[in-house]
């Protein structure tokens, strides 16, 4: 067989020749803009020459700070094509973080969407290796700025031509991304990621979820996030329709109308996301789900009663996976086998709410505290470990967790789960949010499902606090309905028959208005921690 490198390029490339007449979509406020591939071709090149222009070669890494919108997309190709590495930039994270992450990827050029400008002004003489600014203006204006020098985007890429003779000749090795979790604890760690994972990683997805050009992907996913999850190379490889939501992504009756009337087929997101939907629904939302095929919900355990309430409800077909930031992020997709179509809905749900079986091309083991493989019997817990094409090896230019999470050639999860006969695995918590009372382990995960099936319960986390006599204790922190209360006696006798042990019910209910959260959506246990510590829940 030939040597032919694994290149993102090979996706650009056959997109603009045979659907250069599928649309890419994105929706502003008052606006929607709609080009084709044809045209989404043309700008990726003046992009590309647009930054020869300023001295960007092979391996120059280049910084993202935008929304998800076709502009951002033209960057992802229009970069990593030409062999230059786009850095994510989550907008969401701290200041003093995206400081850090710029300075620590040495980005040269930082684009910038017109909406999150005044946050790089607020850091702009903390960035060290930043030469360039661009601004990405739906506006068509130059917004009032003090960066300089800075451009503004379709302005500046207009006089470039309209072709670019994206090589071919790149190492299927070299970055193509790179993206930094957000850190709970010290700073963020780099995850780079190659040409060959993620085409590697873009066959994987369309394999395991059923990928096909008929498909239309409303991009809920942050596009500065593990890659939109890989939605944007799978939605060029097969030539998809993609729609792009911008800042209108948590309005629900704005996310509703775009999936009816784009005739959205897929979608993705955080089950805060799909939280927020439900109860807009539940309070008699319009919506239109006839497009649907299939909903992803990661980035957290997906509890039971929000799918197959959406499910059964709604028809909003919502099934689980699971993957990070390392992992590029895809590694399980809880989709039942054949032979269990005939199975009661409870066994299907048992399987869908799983967080799944392993994705092709992968290797996975499931290891107690004496490094052994657990027993495939959905009862002995372990650490998920994980490896194969598109698992990171290693986190950028930080040898000493590195050496951490990633001994032995596995990546070393933090997520402790239990695996069934069928191969299916079960989230029971990440490590550091086990409650250990007793001497015996009480996992937050299943708590918080269980609380979270009462009806007048939006949301829930439960956090570990110090006991005298027990070491540690469950509390739950809990946000009612909109318009409903909820009392701690009410919560506990809910749960006397919903947990594995009476002892398993929390001592303490903090009843919240809203629980924090992190950059990407998840519940902020750490901000939990040190509110209970000083003293702000009790």
């Amino acid at each position: 067989m030939m040597e032919y490198p694994l290149l993102l390029r090979t996706f650009l490339l056959r997109a603009a020749k045979f659907f250069p007449k599928k649309e890419l979509v994105s929706v502003y406020p008052g606006e929607t803009f709609r080009y084709t591939y044809a045209d989404y071709f043309k700008r990726t090149c003046q992009l590309a020459h647009a930054l020869g222009s300023l001295g960007i070669k092979r391996g120059d890494r280049v910084a993202s700070f935008a929304l998800n919108n076709h502009r951002h997309m033209e960057l992802y190709f229009g970069v990593s094509c030409m062999g230059s590495v786009l850095h994510t930039v989550n907008p969401r994270l701290p200041l003093h973080h995206m400081a850090y992450i710029i300075n620590h990827a040495e980005d040269k050029v930082l684009f910038i969407d017109e909406d999150l400008l005044f946050l790089i002004e607020g850091i702009k003489d903390q960035l060290k290796t930043v030469k360039h600014f661009v601004i990405l203006s739906q506006s068509g204006k130059m917004p009032e700025t003090s960066l300089s020098p800075v451009y503004l985007y379709d302005e500046w890429i207009s006089g470039f031509p309209e072709d670019y003779d994206f090589p071919a000749d790149l190492d299927e090795w070299s970055p193509a991304f790179i993206c930094y979790t957000s850190a709970t604890t010290g700073d963020p760690k780099g995850v780079v990621y190659t040409h060959r994972g993620l085409v590697l990683h873009s066959y994987a997805v369309a394999v395991t979820l059923g990928g096909s050009e008929d498909a239309c992907i409303l991009h809920i996913v942050p596009m500065f996030h593990a890659n939109a999850w890989g939605g944007p190379f799978i939605g060029v490889m097969l030539g998809c329709k993609q729609v792009f939501p911008g800042r209108d992504v948590l309005n629900m009756e704005s996310t509703c109308k775009m999936i009816a009337e784009e005739k959205a087929t897929f979608t993705a997101g955080v089950p805060t996301i799909w939280m927020m939907l439900y109860d807009y629904l539940e309070k008699g939302g319009w919506h239109d789900f006839s497009s649907l095929k299939a909903i992803y919900s990661g980035g957290a355990p997906c509890p039971r009663y929000l799918m197959e309430g959406l499910n059964e409800k709604y028809n909003f077909p919502v099934v689980q996976a699971y993957g990070m930031t390392e992992t590029t992020p895809l590694a399980l997709a809880a989709l039942p086998k054949s032979y269990m179509a005939d199975w009661p809905m409870d066994k299907i749900y048992d399987v869908r709410s799983s967080a799944g079986l392993l994705a092709t091309g992968l290797e996975m083991k499931i290891v107690n505290d004496k490094g052994e493989e657990v027993k495939a019997d959905g009862k002995e817990w372990g650490e998920i470990l994980l490896r194969g094409p598109w698992i990171a090896k290693e986190y950028y230019k930080d040898p000493e967790r590195s050496k951490e999470y990633f001994e032995g050639g596995w990546l070393h999860t933090g997520d402790v789960g239990t695996i069934n006969e069928e191969g299916y695995v079960n989230l029971v918590d990440r490590t550091k949010d086990l409650v250990k009372s007793g001497g015996e382990w009480i996992s937050s995960v299943d708590l918080e499902n269980a609380i979270m099936a009462h009806p007048k319960v939006l949301e829930a986390a439960v956090i570990g606090i110090p006991h005298p006599k027990w070491q540690e204790r469950p509390m739950a922190c809990v946000v009612p309905v909109q318009g409903e209360t909820v009392t701690e006696d009410e919560l506990k006798e809910f749960l006397k028959d919903k947990v594995k042990a009476s002892w398993w019910i929390p001592d303490k209910f903090a009843i919240m208005n809203e629980i924090p959260k992190t950059s990407v959506g998840k519940f902020s246990k750490k901000d939990l921690r040190e509110m209970y510590a000083s003293g702000k829940i009790k």
